[in-house]
This record gives structure tokens, sequence and C-alpha cells, in this order.
């Protein structure tokens, strides 16, 4: 683990599954987290896919994939294009017009791999090898099209107008659109969670077996779920908790922000990603390494 050390761990949800299973992580002591009743019990149920019964880890944040857009810029080179599909992207016809103001995506096989998969009207978690050659086929079509990949480049360049479209988190997203607003350089970006539906992700707290002070680590996570703590955290990110409690302490602007807290509708259309088998994984990196170096 190379935890040691370490009393409280952020891990995101997929890699959870695997850490639980070899033993990681110390369940947690319900009893000494009161605040645990603050948490919506329909996203607990979602991270549950990953973490059965909640026994391990709470949510301190989640946050979609989705599309960030310059909505100038993308009008300019697609006139009067919907706004509400991957096709933005992997659709070659619509990237080979983007490529002009750029596209970006994240470094992300297993998220933006499950994306494509979701595009095509395929199970995202439970793909045949033939759903992988498709989705193969859909990004070596659009790589052409593609100037970045890359986790972290695509804030700035959103922010300052280099690039017109990325398949991004909304916490990066909400980032950008901040650093426009503070440049006042007349950059108006958007967020879209494509009607296909998309990927949720979860950043979660957890104690790691070997943890030196468990019991603080338990104090530290009930205090992170009480609802003035977690709203000020919120307000200050801007990423999305999972405490109805504290839904009344956040910042109005935050709350009503779909970027950030997505309506009932577009929950609906949103998926947790499971953990991929051994099989898997190796096939989808070997798919996102030829994607990445344009093979």
């Amino acid at each position: 683990m190379g935890n040691s050390g370490f009393d409280v761990v952020v891990p995101t949800a997929p890699f959870l599954q695997r850490q639980i299973r070899s033993g990681a992580y110390l369940p947690l002591d319900k009893k000494k987290l009161p605040n645990l009743a603050n948490l919506d019990p329909a996203i607990m149920a979602r991270v549950a896919l990953n973490d059965a019964g909640n026994a391990h880890a709470v949510v301190y944040a989640w946050g979609t994939y989705g599309i960030a857009y310059n909505e100038k810029m993308v009008a300019e080179v697609l006139p009067n294009v919907p706004l509400n599909s991957w096709r933005l992207i992997f659709d070659p016809k619509f990237a080979a017009k983007l490529a002009k103001c750029g596209i970006g995506t994240l470094d992300a096989p297993a998220g933006v791999v499950r994306l494509v998969l979701k595009y095509l009207g395929k199970n995202p978690n439970a793909p045949s090898p033939q759903d992988l050659a498709d989705a193969e086929t859909v990004l070596s079509k659009i790589r052409p099209y593609i100037r970045n990949i890359d986790s972290s480049i695509d804030l700035e360049a959103l922010a300052n107008g280099d690039m017109c479209v990325a398949l991004t988190y909304n916490g990066t997203f909400v980032q950008a659109r901040n650093r426009a607003k503070e440049a006042k350089n007349g950059i108006k970006l958007d967020f879209m969670i494509p009607e296909e539906g998309s990927l949720l992700w979860f950043d979660m707290l957890a104690i790691p077996r070997d943890a030196p002070h468990a019991d603080n680590a338990l104090l530290f996570i009930d205090y992170l779920m009480k609802p003035q703590v977690i709203a000020n955290i919120t307000n200050f990110i801007g990423n999305a908790n999972a405490n109805s409690a504290a839904a009344p302490l956040l910042d109005a602007s935050i709350a009503a922000d779909p970027a950030i807290f997505p309506s009932r509708d577009q929950q609906q259309r949103l998926f947790v990603q499971m953990e991929d088998s051994p099989e898997q994984t190796r096939a989808i990196t070997r798919l996102w390494q030829k994607f990445k170096t344009a093979q």
C-alpha cells in the first residue's frame, strides 16, 4: 500500500473496489460516525456498487464526466449543432470541424473508453471484445482531430480560449469557468452531460488498515460530514458533496449550478465505473496506447 503513516486516504471509487478486496482498509466503525446520517442515500447506493454496504468508505466529493465547451467558438465552426450528445467529440464529422479551435480529452483510459461504449449503446462496464474493438475504431477515427490527451492541460486552455471543446471532469470545467471570469477575457464556457449518459466520479474517505491513529481518523471523517464543514468545502472548491443536510448551507450560485449538482433527470443517466477484470484492463490499456500514440 505504501500508505503507512496516513490515517485517512482519498481513493477514487473504482480503485477502492480492488483495494478493499486486498484488505487495504479498515471497516468503518459506524457507531463512531453519527454524521453518516447526513449522507444522501441515493448517492450512497451508487457508491455501494464499489464498496458493498458502504462498509469501508465515505463520499467526500462527487461529480461527472462531460463536455466543456466554448459556445461562441463552437458556433463559429459548427453553427446550429445540437449540444447534447457525445457526437460532438466522437463523430469524426464534427471533430474534423472542431479541430480548428481545439479538442482536448482526459488521459483517463478506463473512463473515456466507457463513455465511447455508452455512446455506442454498449454496456460500459461489461464490454465484449467486439465492443472494445468498436470503441477503438471510434477513437482512431477522431484521433487526427484531437489536440491534447492530458488530464491537466485543459483547464488553462479552456479558460484562455486555446481550446473550444474538452472531454473533462465537471470540476475542471468549474475552475476553468472561474478562471475565465477572473481574467475578464470575455470567454464564456458551458458544460453538458450528454443525453446518452455519462460517468460519475467519487472521491472517497477511507482508513488504511495500518493507520496509526484509527480513532482520530474516524473523528476526522465524522467532522468532514458535519453539514457546515462540508458546505464550506463545496463553496470553496466547487465540487458537489453527498451531504443532504449541507444543501441549505451552500452558496445559492453553487446549489443552482447544474454543472455541479446535475438535475434529477440528468442523474438518472449517470452510471458508476465498476472495477475492470485484468483482461479488460490490459485490453483498454493497449487500445489507449494506440490512441495516444496515434498508431
